[in-house]
Parts: structure tokens; sequence; C-alpha cells
């Protein structure tokens, strides 16, 4: 597996592991990387995990929005959890990085569906971050104002 495919998983986890404990993806990256660096047996918290955490968390409330927005006949808190933080991570990486492809960002998301989530998933997945990588233009738009 490619670094970044491994740092874009361990990020998901990470947003995952937040969601189910209701705690922030700050508190939960930090006792990461704070594992990693007492515990050999953990795996170190990449720069590219850490980008990606900070960069979601520092725009989740617009992200959410726009899932809220575009993930038709689904409410965000009855998405399952892995969908809702799979297309998170999708969204801002998708919205907000411009150092990876649209189309890379996409299948990687669609992978981690695939592994994480339900055979359903990675359709859902593909198809709102689709949606984004559509109107990206405009989102940026509108978040720059």
């Amino acid at each position: 597996m490619a670094a970044r495919s491994k740092a874009r998983k361990r990020a998901f986890q990470i947003l995952f592991e937040a969601d189910q404990r209701d705690a922030s993806v700050q508190e939960v990256l930090a006792d990461q990387v704070r594992y990693a660096r007492s515990d050999d047996r953990q795996p170190p918290v990449n720069e590219f995990t850490m980008q990606l955490v900070e960069g979601y968390a520092s725009h989740v409330a617009r992200i959410d929005e726009l899932i809220a927005t575009y993930a038709v006949d689904w409410d965000l808190d009855r998405m399952p959890v892995a969908d809702r933080n799979i297309v998170r991570l999708g969204a801002y990486e998708l919205i907000w990085e411009d150092g990876t492809p649209d189309a890379v960002v996409i299948d990687e998301a669609v992978q981690l569906a695939k592994e994480f989530s339900t055979d359903e998933s990675p359709a859902f997945v593909n198809g709102l971050l689709a949606r984004f990588k559509d109107l990206k233009p405009r989102l940026r738009r509108d978040v720059d104002v």
C-alpha cells in the first residue's frame, strides 16, 4: 500500500474514533501521536495524516453542511459512521487540498468504503464525492467569501 494511502487510512481511523468517542479529532490525533512516541508497537502518525486531520478539523462545520445538503435521502446522523467519516475526509481533501488529483481522492475514498463499510457504501461515497468534484469551483468560491 502506498504511503499516502496508508496516511488516508490512518486519518479515516482517527476521524472514525473521534466520532465514536464523541471527542474532537484534534484530541484523538494527539492521543495517537503520544501513543506512537511511547509505544514502539504503534505506527507513527505521518505528516500527511496530520495534515488531513487538522485540515478537516478546520473545516468541519462546512464539510458537514455540504454532506447534509447533498447526501440525498440521508441525514448525517443516520448515515453509517464509516461512510460519514470517509466522505468527510474525502470532501476535505477534494475541496481544500490541491496536491492530489480529484480522481485519486475519490478512488481512495471508494477503496476505504470497500474495506470498512457496507456493499452499498462504495457507490454512495463515489456519487457524493463526484458531486462535490463537479461543484468544486463553486464550493471553493463560497468558502473564500
